[in-house]
C-alpha cells in the first residue's frame, strides 16, 4: 500500500500539469501499474495531489474510561452476592439487587456514590462481562495436583499402563484422592477418597479430614466394608498419604498386584 501511494504521488504531478489527453494517458498507466479501476485511480490522484509529504497513519487517541475503580469494586460485590451470574442476567436484574443490597448494608457505602449507582443501573451486559473478566479469570481453578512423583510404590508394585486390558471380574479397585482446596494448596482442607471398581464401575466416596495415613487407612477400610464384593486388587498413584502405607501389606492379588488392607 505504501508503494502504491508513492507511485500515485509521482503520477499526480504529471496528472495535474497535463492536458486532457495527457491526463488520460497518465490515468491509463496508473491503472495498468496498480490494478485499480479508473474511478479509484482518479480519486487516488486527486487525494495525492492535495497531500503534502508522505501519507501518515491515523493515530487514534485512547478513549477515556467510563467506569472508574469505585464502580468496578461495587459491581464485583453485587455480582458475587447475586451468585456470579452472566453479565446479561446481572444487567437485567441490577435494579433489583442494588437497592436490596444497599438497604441491608452489604455494599461499600464509601464507594456507592450517586454517580456509581447511576452507572451500575445503566451498564450493559457486555460491559459487565468485560469489566468482570479479570476477576473471573483470577477465580478459576488452576488444576492443582496434590500428587508427587516418587519411586517407592513404583518399585514395589507392578506398573500397569492405561492401555492395558481391564480385569474381567469385580474387585479390582482404582482409588484416588480428590483435594477440595480451591485455587491454592496452602492450609488445611478436606479431601475425598474415591474408589471405583474397574469392571462394574461401582464407586464409593469417603470424606477424609486430611492426607494423614491414619485417615486414609480408615477411609479405605470403610470402602472395603461398603463394597458388595471382596476387594482383590487396589491401584493408586503415588502421593504422600500412600507413600508409606502403615498397617498395610503389599502383596500379590489375584491376577495382578495390589495393596491389600490388613483388615
Amino acid at each position: 500500500m505504501g508503494t502504491r501511494r508513492e507511485i500515485t504521488k509521482q503520477y499526480a504531478r504529471d496528472y495535474a500539469k497535463g492536458a486532457k489527453k495527457a491526463k488520460g494517458a497518465v490515468l491509463d498507466e496508473l491503472v495498468a501499474v496498480t490494478g485499480w479501476s479508473r474511478a479509484n485511480a482518479r480519486r487516488a490522484l486527486s487525494t495525492a495531489r492535495k497531500r503534502k509529504g508522505p501519507a501518515k497513519a491515523v493515530v487514534r487517541k485512547p478513549r477515556g474510561r467510563t467506569y472508574g475503580y469505585g464502580t468496578l469494586k461495587v459491581l464485583i460485590e453485587v455480582w458475587r452476592f447475586a451468585g456470579m451470574p452472566s453479565g446479561k442476567y446481572l444487567a437485567a436484574t441490577m435494579d433489583l439487587w442494588l437497592p436490596k443490597l444497599e438497604a441491608f448494608g452489604e455494599l461499600d457505602k464509601d464507594r456507592l456514590t450517586p454517580e456509581v449507582r447511576a452507572q451500575l443501573l445503566k451498564v450493559s451486559g457486555a460491559t459487565i462481562d468485560r469489566l468482570l473478566k479479570p476477576t473471573k479469570d483470577a477465580g478459576r481453578p488452576k488444576g492443582l495436583s496434590a500428587t508427587k512423583a516418587g519411586p517407592l510404590l513404583r518399585n514395589s508394585i507392578t506398573v500397569r499402563k492405561a492401555g492395558d486390558e481391564h480385569e474381567q471380574a469385580p474387585g479390582f479397585i482404582e482409588a484416588d484422592m480428590v483435594v477440595h482446596c480451591g485455587p491454592t494448596l496452602a492450609g488445611e482442607f478436606a479431601r475425598t477418597l474415591t474408589a471405583t471398581d474397574v469392571f462394574t464401575g461401582w464407586t464409593e466416596n469417603v470424606a477424609v479430614r486430611n492426607g494423614a495415613h491414619k485417615w486414609v487407612l480408615e477411609a479405605m477400610d470403610e470402602v472395603v466394608a461398603r463394597l458388595p464384593f471382596p476387594m482383590v486388587g487396589l491401584d493408586t498413584d503415588y502421593a504422600e498419604e500412600n507413600a508409606k502405607p502403615r498397617n498395610c501389606v503389599v502383596g500379590r492379588a489375584t491376577r495382578g498386584i495390589g495393596i491389600l488392607s490388613s483388615a
